[in-house]
């Protein structure tokens, strides 16, 4: 599939599922035939978990390869589940394909990411031989940084979290670095001491490098830096004249260099094939959603717009209007699916375009429900003022479902970032859905024992947060409301909103 960037250049998505964890790309032909690769790993907080994918890359001649650090709900620095590597090698194994399907060598490539993509770069750029690294504020202490910061990726990657996890995931990248296999690679880190996490996760670190032939330690000593987060927007324009300089082959070294390797001309059919074998749209593998309600054309009032319908073989289904995203539903293990915004639409035509998501992260095809939103009637109309003189219908509500319980978090309680969850008791209900200032964050199915519990899936910012849930029975009642107000702390993460960007997106 492919989605226009904002600048025009044509970004196509996929799901490299030959390995044993399917992995979902985003890919962007290089401008002119440029023969270099740019590989981009996600940071902290990246929107959707893509990571340097808003624009920003827009300019670089290079092909581009966004990978997403996503694997059920969480980051992996993309290395591992429940301590198998196996998502590690499932990596590894897309880039391989993309850079073969280019006619590249390892030598063609660069390895670009900031924070825990600073981090992934250094890591795969150094253990499978690439070229060229630019890591800006890497953590080496990759166990003890999830263990004390990103408690839901500490448990995807360690499952059951221990000292000794910590320990194997703490050197994991030390020792790459230490080996020295590539110690001809050009290797451009940032990192300033106005990073708090420079102190434990920078420092102790840097003589690993000794002995490299072209290390490069971008040392920034601003006093406009005031976080981790900050130091790479600070050195934006050195990174991004970095990135410019190695698709052109010059390394900022004394020697020899060359530049304008273009082949405007060249035979793109071998990544086109890859690009097409890949594309995570895949309506030949489990059918495009049904929509029973609304029927098509129906009109219906403008606060009780509710979406029912199957989806056999999906997880969730994907809901947009317009090019903007819309929320998501949960699919049962019966197929069936569920969704009604908390929200009054619009008078007139509305075309909502939805899709289902399988396990494999596959997108099925579009399917189209079509409805008006009836005009409000006038507060004065009498019982004929229908067209027509026909009474008109009356809608009666059901019986609300009774207010969710949220146990978890207290009222008032600090919780530990990044990733928030939420656990409570849903009395009679089918799924709870939730919010925070009017905008959607999610729903969680009611298990038989009417509890539930949800985890965001994306980096919460530091703060104070107010969470409103309601329950929804299966009549498609909605209870009042009820709200939770907590603080998040030690959570390292960007106020871009992920939590209203859909997968894939």
């Amino acid at each position: 599939m492919s989605n226009a960037a904002p600048a025009g250049r044509a970004v196509f998505s996929g799901v490299e599922a030959s390995g044993s964890v399917p992995i979902e790309y985003r890919f962007s032909h290089a401008k002119n035939g440029n023969r270099h690769l740019l590989v981009v790993f996600a940071n902290l907080g990246a929107p959707g978990e893509w990571g340097w994918a808003n624009g920003v890359l827009d300019k670089t001649r290079a092909n581009i390869l966004w990978i997403r650090d996503q694997f059920d709900g969480q980051n992996s620095y993309y290395l591992c589940k429940g301590m198998d590597f196996s998502l590690e090698r499932s990596v590894i194994e897309l880039i391989s394909r993309v850079m073969n399907a280019l006619s590249l060598t390892p030598d063609d490539c660069t390895m670009f990411g900031s924070s825990k993509g600073g981090t992934a770069a250094l890591y795969f750029g150094l253990k499978y031989g690439f070229r060229n690294v630019v890591a800006s504020v890497p953590q080496f202490r990759v166990g003890t940084y999830v263990k004390e910061s990103m408690p839901g990726a500490a448990r995807l990657m360690m499952g059951e979290v221990t000292d000794e996890k910590v320990h194997i995931l703490d050197s994991v990248l030390p020792n790459v670095v230490g080996s020295g296999t590539y110690r001809d690679a050009n290797i451009y880190l940032i990192s300033s001491p106005q990073d708090e996490q420079y102190t434990r996760h920078v420092e102790p670190f840097l003589g690993l490098f000794q002995g490299y032939t072209n290390f490069n330690f971008v040392y920034n000593d601003s006093p406009l830096i005031a976080s981790h987060g900050k130091v790479t927007l600070r050195n934006l324009p050195t990174i991004m004249g970095l990135l410019n300089l190695l698709v052109d082959g010059i390394t900022p070294r004394i020697g020899v260099v060359s530049n304008g390797q273009e082949q405007p001309e060249c035979d793109t059919s071998a990544i086109d094939s890859y690009l097409s074998s890949t594309s995570q749209m895949r309506g030949d593998r489990f059918p495009a959603p049904v929509v029973s309600t609304p029927v098509p054309h129906q009109e219906v009032p403008g606060n009780a717009v509710r979406f029912v319908g199957s989806a056999p073989g999906a997880v969730r289904i994907s809901l947009w209007e317009n090019g903007k995203y819309l929320g998501s539903s949960q699919v049962l293990p019966d197929g069936s699916w569920s969704w009604a915004p908390d929200r009054t639409w619009a008078e007139g035509k509305h075309v909502i375009r939805l899709f289902a998501v399988d396990a494999n992260k596959f997108h099925s095809a579009r399917t189209e429900a079509v409805f008006t939103v009836q005009a409000q009637s006038s507060p004065s109309a009498g019982p004929h003022a229908a067209s027509g003189g026909q009474l008109p219908v009356q809608q009666t509500a059901g019986p609300s479902a009774p207010a969710p319980v949220i146990s978890v978090p207290a009222p008032g309680q600090q919780v530990p970032g990044p990733v928030i969850g939420l656990m409570g008791y849903a009395q009679g209900a089918v799924h709870v859905e939730f919010a925070e200032e009017g905008m959607p964050l999610g729903m969680a199915p009611v298990a038989p024992d009417s509890s539930w519990s949800w985890e965001s899936g994306w980096s919460w910012t530091e703060g104070p947060h107010t969470v409103e849930c309601h329950a929804v029975d299966m009549g498609g009642n909605k209870s009042q409301r009820t709200a939770v107000t907590f603080s998040v702390v030690n959570a390292y993460a960007s106020p871009a909103p992920a939590q209203h960007l859909a997968p894939g997106y």
